[in-house]
């Protein structure tokens, strides 16, 4: 994907085509993309940025419980001594 989104930004006629065309693009590109899916190529602008929203997961949810030790990042390992992280470095 990387080196259709650089030729669109060196490209203007590729980044109308990418904009207006995407499944054909892909295709052309030797990107194949299962029959039932279909992608859209959108650009984010200075004035425009598109967040996407991802599909709600199928199956069980989190409890309350659960959900409250994600977000609060519960980790049952517990971290190095400072001296001994390797990122602080």
């Amino acid at each position: 994907m990387g080196e259709l989104i650089s030729r669109a930004w060196s490209d203007a006629a590729f980044k109308a085509r990418l904009l207006s065309d995407t499944m054909a693009v892909l295709k052309e590109n030797g990107i194949a993309v299962p029959e039932n899916v279909t992608v859209k190529a959108v650009e984010n602008t200075d004035k425009v940025f598109h967040l996407v929203i991802p599909p709600k997961p199928a199956g069980d949810e989190l409890s309350d419980e659960d959900l409250r030790k994600v977000a609060g990042g519960l980790n049952p390992q517990p971290l190095p001594p400072l001296e001994d992280r390797t990122f602080l470095k």
